[in-house]
């Protein structure tokens, strides 16, 4: 029985809950907003009501995707593990939303679980570039998509880093994050921004078991997070430069 809310917490009832207290889907890219995240919904809804809290969601979906991972260094590429891979990648990034959802659900939230999530989110964005540039050191023909995917790996953990500074600075100068202007406007920005969607990254390994295809659309998605990336400094300099101009005016 559900205490506060005077009813038993089963899976529906989670659902219902989780739905109507959803984090904002401003600028979120399109697949981590159509697909993960209610994906992760019925994970939080499953977890919740199985007991298991936040930080054991967060673990549970490091286990897919460090599998996922080292599957790609140490495996020998083939379609089969291709997909077994991209099974592993989706539903490890899917549980890494359902944690926080589990946390607003149980009120169980806390800084050592966003700490938490926070270090196991860099672990997994470097260990799959390096994974893939481990692999691609003993199967691929040429050594460029062992350029390729160290390339990526540094564009990939400077972006996470910069996003969750420029988000912790805002935070803490009492700044809230911004809405899209309409929705217009940002489903047009959820689009945009999908090379650096790491859905569509997972979904990527779908290819793995065909080099070729494989290190074409890998290395795209790279291209396109790293233009995305000199965008979003440029974003991220401004806001908190603004935050500057409004301490000092004040």
């Amino acid at each position: 029985m559900d205490r506060g809310r005077g009813e038993a917490l089963t899976v529906r009832v989670a659902l219902e809950r989780l739905k109507a207290a959803q984090k904002p889907s401003a600028g979120t890219p399109l697949y981590s907003r159509i697909v993960n995240r209610p994906v992760g919904r019925v994970f939080a809804a499953v977890a919740a009501t199985s007991g298991l809290g936040p930080n054991a969601v967060s673990l549970i979906s490091s286990a897919f995707s460090l599998t996922g991972i080292a599957l790609v260094a140490f495996g020998s590429p083939s379609v089969a593990l291709g997909l077994l891979v991209a099974l592993l990648l989706v539903v490890g990034y899917a549980l890494d939303s359902a944690d926080g959802q589990v946390a607003r659900l149980t009120g169980k939230g806390s800084v050592t679980g966003e700490w938490l999530d926070h270090m196991l989110d860099a672990v997994k964005i470097a260990c799959l570039h390096a994974a893939v540039a481990w692999s691609a050191l003993h199967h691929a023909q040429t050594t460029t998509p062992v350029a390729i995917a160290l390339g990526f790996g540094i564009v990939a953990f400077v972006t996470f880093f910069g996003m969750i500074l420029t988000d912790q600075l805002r935070r803490a100068a009492g700044v809230p994050k911004a809405e899209a202007a309409s929705t217009g406007s940002d489903l047009l920005r959820a689009l945009v921004v999908l090379p650096s969607d790491y859905g569509v990254l997972c979904l990527a390994f779908l290819l793995f078991g065909l080099p070729t295809a494989f290190y074409t659309v890998y290395g795209l998605l790279g291209a396109g997070t790293a233009v995305l990336l000199v965008v979003a400094v440029a974003r991220w300099h401004a806001q908190l430069h603004h935050v500057d101009d409004a301490r000092r005016s004040s």
